[in-house]
């Protein structure tokens, strides 16, 4: 047989999908995205995580994928760091060419979404995780940014192909209402999800009752108000241990400063426990666990981890942290800046034991159904393949 007749095929490897997760700091992503990434790798996609440096890069490079460095200022108010963060991200945007873009957080969004319009980039998700408090403070300062910010949003989604996850429907209203987006580019996914077996659900702790707060110490995120119903229970004679986890975020001009963690601590009506990794450990050393933030909350992680351990909740009716609980059956819901509504929902279920203990049964339920990181993860995935499908 003449061998210029034999025709041979040849498999072709398919090229894999670049998948660029650009973040703003290397923790959030191991703590919020980084078993979406996991997943997607495993999935065949290449991914690569672009954030400000940071302690946990190590872990992100030691999974496997690759970092980048892009210098995210922490409080945005030097406009020659905001252009150098642009450029970087250009320049990176250029060079790599990723296929798919995962913007995480409001700069990333914002300026990754801008970058991506102008670098070719087929595929963009952005994370709209809380929209801080830019639409909701109400100066002529505040109503300024509210201004920029929203033509920035319509700008940053003019994508090819767009699915913008939202992790609460009052924020995906907020910003279908500026014109910034469609419904049909909207996906809602609720929260960043938890590894239930890393958050066993155990038996309540015996002895003087314990509640836990879990946050980065922001204004907005309702420290006074932990810290004021924590004084207000003492007044009343209650026997309550209030521990507050987490520290001062410097760079942050809304973060509590030293000098009034310095005060609270020697007042001894909370204890401050500092940052802490040990969550789940210590939610399982809990009977309550309380989030009083009017900050613009997307879906508040601490609240998920709390239902996985089954613990009861007490925390404010503001969009994130209402949409994390099911009102008087996993929490209860108070009015926010409200200490004296604080004082009395923790007291009301450190006085009824079984009903907190109910409520924390149906909390671990409500993880289970709702907060999965399976559940998450699968739900990113399905995003990806739509927003990378070719017509």
């Amino acid at each position: 047989m003449n061998s210029t007749n034999v025709r041979r095929t040849h498999k072709v490897a398919r090229k894999p999908i670049v998948l660029l997760f650009v973040v703003n700091t290397p923790e959030f992503f191991v703590s919020h995205r980084l078993p979406v990434a996991e997943a997607a790798k495993r999935a065949g996609y290449e991914v690569h995580v672009a954030s400000a440096h940071g302690g946990a890069v190590e872990k992100i490079e030691d999974a496997g994928f690759q970092h980048h460095v892009i210098e995210f200022a922490r409080s945005g108010q030097n406009p020659l760091q905001e252009m150098r963060t642009l450029k970087q991200l250009f320049i990176l945007f250029r060079s790599l060419q990723p296929d798919l873009v995962h913007l995480v957080t409001i700069k990333p969004v914002l300026y990754g979404g801008l970058v991506a319009r102008f670098t070719g980039v087929s595929g963009v998700v952005a994370a709209v995780s809380g929209l801080g408090t830019v639409f909701v403070a109400n100066s002529m300062v505040s109503k300024l940014r509210r201004w920029l910010v929203t033509r920035l949003y319509v700008q940053a989604f003019k994508q090819r192909r767009l699915a913008v996850i939202f992790q609460n429907p009052i924020d995906r209203e907020t910003l279908l209402s500026t014109g910034a987006l469609s419904i049909g580019n909207t996906r809602m996914i609720r929260g960043s999800g938890v590894a239930m077996a890393e958050y066993p659900y155990l038996p309540e702790p015996a002895g003087k009752p314990v509640v836990v707060m879990a946050a980065r110490l922001l204004k907005d995120k309702g420290v006074a108000e932990f810290v004021n119903a924590a004084n207000i229970l003492s007044e009343r004679g209650v026997d309550v241990d209030m521990r507050l986890i987490g520290s001062a975020d410097p760079g942050n001009p809304g973060s509590v400063t030293d000098e009034e963690l310095d005060s609270w601590k020697k007042d001894g009506q909370v204890t401050l426990m500092g940052y802490r990794t040990d969550i789940a450990y210590q939610y399982a050393s809990a009977n309550i666990v309380c989030l009083p933030s009017y900050y613009g909350e997307g879906l508040p992680k601490s609240l998920v981890e709390a239902a996985a351990c089954g613990r009861a909740v007490v925390t404010t009716d503001h969009p994130g942290c209402r949409d994390a609980i099911k009102p008087d059956e996993t929490g209860v819901l108070v009015p926010v800046k409200d200490s004296v509504a604080l004082a009395n929902a923790i007291h009301k279920l450190i006085d009824q034991p079984e009903l907190r203990k109910d409520m924390g049964a149906a909390g671990r339920a409500l993880a289970e159904e709702c907060f999965s990181i399976e559940n998450v993860v699968a739900q990113h995935l399905k995003i990806y393949e739509e927003v990378t499908a070719h017509d």
